[in-house]
C-alpha cells in the first residue's frame, strides 16, 4: 500500500464552497467541510460536546473577568489606557474565542451562542477606529505608537486571529449581518496600506497573520491579502528585527523560510510561520517553497518532536531545541505548538496526500490537544510535560495561573492563548476527518461520524462512520448513497498499525479480504447502498524503543496503544510510591484487561544523599509487580500526581 494518494493536478481544485478553516484554491485534495462531514459521537465527540456545553462559557466568563474584552469598552469609550488588563496580546484571545464560537454555531445553530456571538463582534467594532486600526494596548494617548514595537507587539498577531474568526463566520454562515467580515476586511486594507510593497518592510515578531491573511484572500477574493501573506513570509529571516538574547532565530528572522532546513526558534511561533508559508507557496505555485517546507517537516518530525506529537523542549524561549534534544522531564511542549503543528501538517496533506501527516496529526490531536482541557473542560495544561517529578498543586478555581507550566491543569493563565486554541480546533474538528478529490474520498481521522459530499466529477456520495476508536480497533464504513459507477474510498492505515486488514462486504456477504501496510488502504468499486467497508486495526499495546541519539532517555521504553501513548501515574502505585522509584520489567510484555493495560514494574531504592554518582549495581531491588497505565490524555485528572511517559528498564 502506499503512502501518499496518487498524483492529481495542482490546478484541478474545485471552486465549491467549502465550510472548513483551511481552503486552498488548488490543492490535491479538497477538505470536506462541516456541512459534508459530522462527528456524532466517541472520544472526539464526547469532547467537543464539553467545548459546546462548558468550554466557551468558561472562556467568555474569563475574558470578562480579567478585562481582556472589557478592554474593547474602554477603547470605545476613548478611556484608554486608563484601567487596561492583561498582555499586549490579549485582543487575540478574544478573537479565538470569536473563531470557536463561529465554528460552534456552524456544527450546531444555537440562538444564545449566536446572540453572544454578535455582542462580543459588536463590541469588538465598537473599538475599531477610522482607518480600520483595532488594537487596544497600542495608538493612543498614554500608549506606545502603532506598529513601534514589531519585536513583541503582537499587533498584526492580534489581527491574524481577528481574520481567521472573520472567515470562520463567512464560510458557517455567509452574508452575515454582524459585520465582523467588514471589520476585518478594513484591518486587512490597512495592513496592506502600512506593510506593503511600498510600505514598512518588516513583519509581527510572532508569526500568524500569514495564514490568516492567505485565508482571508480565498475567502473574498482580494488578492491583496494573499499577496501581502507572501509579503511578510519573503521578508522574514533577513535580520529585520532587533536581536534579542535568545538571538532573532526565536523570530525566526535567521534564516529566510525557503532556506531552513528545520523549524527552529519559538515552537509555536515557527509552526505558524510554516503554515503561512505552505499557503503562500500553494497559492502562487511556488514548487520550491513546498518542497522546502516538505523537508523542514520530515526533519522536525523525525528529530524535534516527542512521542505525544509535541514539540518546544525549552521552556526560557518555549523553542525548539537542536536534533534529538528531547528531555521528558524538561518537556514544554506547548498545547498551542502542538495545534499550530496540526495546521502545518494539514496543509501539507491537502497539497500532498502523503498519508504521513494525518499519522502526526492524530498523534497530536490524542497526545497533547486531548490532554489540555479538563474532563469538565474548565482547566487546561499550557505545558504538556513527559515526567512530572513533584506532585502537582490543586489550583484555585477562580485564581489565574501566573506560569504556563503549571503542575495541574488550571483554570486560566496569564498569558492563555491555549484555551481558546484548544476551543477553536475542537469546534472545527469535522472538517480534518475527510477529504475528496476526482477519484472518491479519503478519511483520515477515525470518529463515528457522518459523509456527505459531491465528488468532482458531479456525483453525490453519502456513508457513515461506526467505531469505538480508539478503545477498539475496527473502523466500520457503511454507503448510505452512491452512483454505480466505480469510486475509490481510501483509508488511512497508521504507521504503527502492522497487520491492520480490509474487508469488504455487499449483500450481507464477504467479497474482499486484505492485508494491508501503513500508507494508503484503497477501495475501488461501483458501491452500492448497504455495501460496507471494514478497517480492522491491531490495537494491542507496543513497547516503543527510541532512537539512541535522544540521550535524555537512553535505556527507557514507553508503551503505547493504538495512537494513544501511556503514562505511569503515582496514584496507581502502593502508597508513598513515586514513579522516579522504579523500573519496568522488560521481560514481560504488556498486556490488556479490565480496560486498561498492564506492566510489570519492580522497586528500585534511590540513592540515600550524599554523593548521587558511583558503582553500584542499578538493578531492582524487589520482586516485580503488575501495574496499570493511563492514557497520557487522562494524566493529572484524578489529583497531585508524579508521571512519566519515558520507564526506565534498569
Amino acid at each position: 500500500m502506499s503512502t501518499t494518494l496518487p498524483s492529481r493536478p495542482l490546478d484541478s481544485a474545485t471552486a465549491r464552497t467549502v465550510v472548513a478553516p483551511v481552503v486552498p484554491s488548488r490543492s490535491r485534495l479538497r477538505p470536506l467541510g462541516l456541512d459534508e462531514v459530522r462527528i456524532t459521537g466517541g472520544f472526539w465527540g464526547e469532547r467537543q460536546a464539553v467545548n459546546a456545553a462548558h468550554t466557551l462559557s468558561h472562556i467568555l466568563g474569563r475574558l470578562e473577568s480579567e478585562g481582556w474584552l472589557p478592554n474593547f469598552d474602554l477603547a470605545a469609550a476613548g478611556t484608554l489606557p486608563a484601567g487596561r488588563r492583561g498582555r499586549e496580546f490579549s485582543d487575540s484571545e478574544v478573537y479565538k474565542y470569536l473563531e470557536a464560537a463561529a465554528w460552534e454555531i456552524g456544527r450546531h445553530a444555537d440562538a444564545d451562542l449566536e446572540c453572544t456571538f454578535r455582542a462580543v463582534v459588536d463590541r469588538v467594532g465598537a473599538a475599531q477606529e477610522a482607518d480600520g486600526y483595532l488594537n487596544t494596548q497600542f495608538g493612543r494617548v498614554g500608549q506606545q505608537p502603532r506598529w513601534s514595537d514589531l519585536e513583541w507587539g503582537h499587533e498584526l498577531y492580534c489581527l491574524g486571529h481577528l481574520f481567521q474568526a472573520a472567515v470562520a463566520r463567512e464560510r458557517t454562515r455567509p452574508g452575515a449581518d454582524d459585520g465582523l467580515l467588514v471589520i476585518a476586511r478594513r484591518a486587512a486594507d490597512l495592513v496592506c496600506d502600512v506593510f506593503g510593497a511600498e510600505g514598512i518592510p518588516s513583519f509581527c515578531g510572532h508569526p500568524e497573520i500569514e495564514a490568516a491573511l492567505a485565508e482571508l484572500a480565498r475567502v473574498t477574493g482580494d488578492e491583496r491579502y494573499a499577496a501581502q501573506a507572501a509579503l511578510f513570509v519573503a521578508r522574514r529571516g533577513h535580520a529585520t528585527l532587533s536581536d534579542i538574547e535568545w538571538g532573532r532565530r526565536y523570530f525566526q528572522d535567521d534564516v529566510p523560510v525557503r532556506d531552513a532546513t528545520a523549524l527552529s526558534g519559538h515552537a509555536v511561533r515557527a509552526n505558524y510561520l510554516a503554515a503561512g508559508a505552505v499557503d503562500v507557496a500553494v497559492e502562487s505555485g511556488d514548487d520550491d517553497l513546498l518542497a522546502s517546507l516538505r523537508a523542514q517537516w520530515t526533519r522536525t518530525r523525525g528529530r524535534r518532536t516527542y512521542i505525544t506529537g509535541g514539540q518546544g523542549s525549552h521552556h526560557q524561549d518555549e523553542a525548539f531545541g537542536d536534533d534529538w534534544e528531547l528531555p521528558s522531564d524538561r518537556a514544554y511542549s506547548e498545547t498551542c505548538a502542538g495545534i499550530a503543528s496540526v495546521m502545518f501538517a494539514w496543509r501539507l496533506l491537502l497539497s500532498e496526500g502523503d498519508a504521513a501527516y494525518a499519522d502526526l496529526i492524530e498523534r497530536t490531536l490524542f497526545n497533547v490537544v486531548a490532554t489540555s482541557p479538563s474532563a469538565d473542560g474548565r482547566s487546561f495544561f499550557y505545558a504538556n510535560t513527559l515526567h512530572q517529578r513533584v506532585p502537582g498543586v490543586v489550583p484555585d478555581p477562580n485564581a489565574t495561573s501566573p506560569r504556563a507550566s503549571s503542575s495541574l491543569r488550571a483554570p486560566w493563565f496569564e498569558v492563555s492563548c491555549c484555551p481558546p486554541n484548544v476551543a477553536r480546533t475542537l469546534a472545527s474538528l469535522d472538517a480534518y476527518v475527510a477529504t475528496a478529490d476526482d477519484r472518491g474520498i479519503q478519511i483520515h481521522q477515525y470518529a463515528p461520524a457522518e459523509i456527505r459530499t459531491t465528488l468532482d466529477d458531479g456525483r453525490d456520495v453519502s456513508l457513515h462512520v461506526d467505531t469505538t476508536y480508539p478503545s477498539d480497533g475496527t473502523v466500520r464504513i457503511t454507503v448510505d448513497h452512491a452512483a454505480d459507477e466505480a469510486w475509490t474510498l481510501s483509508l488511512r492505515v497508521p504507521e504503527w498499525a502492522r497487520g491492520a486488514g480490509v474487508r469488504v462486504w455487499s449483500d450481507g456477504s464477504v467479497t474482499e479480504t486484505t492485508a494491508v501496510d501503513a500508507g494508503w488502504a484503497h477501495v475501488t468499486r461501483p458501491f452500492h447502498a448497504g455495501d460496507v467497508v471494514e478497517l480492522d486495526l491491531p490495537m494491542a499495546p507496543r513497547v516503543v524503543i527510541p532512537d539512541p541519539r535522544i540521550d535524555a532517555i537512553r535505556g527507557c521504553v514507553a508503551i503505547e496503544r493504538g495512537p494513544e501513548v501511556l503514562a505511569l501515574e503515582s496514584v496507581d502505585l502502593i502508597a508513598g510510591d513515586d514513579v522516579g522509584e522504579v523500573v519496568l520489567d522488560a521481560t514481560v510484555l504488556p498486556v490488556e484487561g479490565d480496560g486498561r493495560v498492564w506492566v510489570q514494574i519492580a522497586d528500585r531504592t534511590p540513592t540515600s544523599g550524599g554523593w548521587p554518582f558511583g558503582n553500584g549495581s542499578a538493578a531492582p531491588d524487589s520482586e516485580s509487580t503488575r501495574i496499570a497505565l493511563v492514557p497520557y490524555h487522562d494524566w493529572g485528572n484524578r489529583g497531585p500526581s508524579t508521571m512519566r511517559v519515558w520507564m526506565p528498564t534498569a
